[in-house]
């Protein structure tokens, strides 16, 4: 395991190693106080890696959700956790379809762990009370006989009434979790995803469909597909495919499975 880290970081490498389960090594982790974006940092780099990869800044400038939206983040130290994980596949780009829900669900039981209770929100948002509390955008790239999933996950801590107004959308914070050691939080929070990770790159989307579906949290409400803010298609949320798509069931009882693409899923 190589670490790089500096002792005045709020965030540390080594204490992050020492608290993850063996099951995460051989992992790289480095903790850095400042980048543009971790996933964009761990891209241009995936020809240089030799292992996974755990990339944590302490601020980003420029995060990025979907669709190249921006993450904003308080700058207030220790608000927020922000986090890249760089993971090789065997399997091919197109079958990792599914990898944002299994995320997801690998995220939702780390959370349950620590006594925060969330719901997800296809494709890629964890909710607490009906807010987005974390997101995930995960990007791939081949080299050689791999498949690099870089997956970036934003999670709020601490949200001060003026950056919700920015963000412009209802958005979760989780006091508890802000409360206690971030070298620990991280570890359970990526131990439970390198498990997700195993466990998804052995059986697929599969198993994680029962989970998935039991935290769904627009399950049987009328909802809307937004494709640039025009609404494409809307009926009942059912829950997801094994492909990944949203089940979603129109005004004459026909179901159609939605592809996560550049959508966004709605209430109505």
């Amino acid at each position: 395991m190589r670490i790089m880290s500096k002792n005045h970081f709020l965030l540390n490498a080594e204490k992050i190693a020492a608290c993850c389960a063996t099951s995460t090594k051989p992992l790289t982790i480095e903790v850095i106080l400042q980048t543009e974006s971790t996933n964009t940092d761990l891209m241009a780099r995936v020809p240089t890696l030799g292992s996974p990869t755990l990339l944590v800044a302490e601020t980003q400038t420029a995060g990025r959700g979907r669709a190249g939206r921006h993450w904003l983040s308080s700058p207030v130290p220790g608000s927020s956790l922000t986090f890249s994980l760089a993971w090789p596949f065997l399997e091919k780009p197109q079958a990792l379809l599914g990898l944002p829900l299994a995320v997801g669900v690998g995220l939702a039981k780390a959370l349950a762990s620590m006594g925060v209770t969330v719901q997800l929100k296809w494709p890629n948002d964890v909710l607490r009370e009906g807010k987005k509390l974390a997101g995930v955008l995960i990007e791939t790239t081949s080299y050689l006989d791999r498949t690099w999933a870089i997956i970036g996950v934003g999670l709020n801590l601490l949200i001060p009434k003026e950056l919700e107004q920015e963000i412009g959308q209802p958005v979760a914070d989780a006091i508890w979790l802000a409360q206690m050691d971030r070298n620990e939080m991280l570890a359970v929070l990526i131990t439970h995803l390198i498990s997700c990770l195993q466990q998804f790159s052995r059986s697929g989307l599969s198993t994680f469909l029962p989970t998935w579906n039991s935290l769904h949290a627009y399950a049987g409400q009328q909802v809307c597909i937004v494709d640039q803010d025009k609404i494409i298609q809307q009926g009942i949320a059912l829950g997801v495919n094994n492909l990944g798509c949203l089940l979603l069931q129109d005004r004459h009882g026909v179901v159609w499975p939605v592809m996560a693409g550049n959508v966004s899923l709605r209430l109505r």
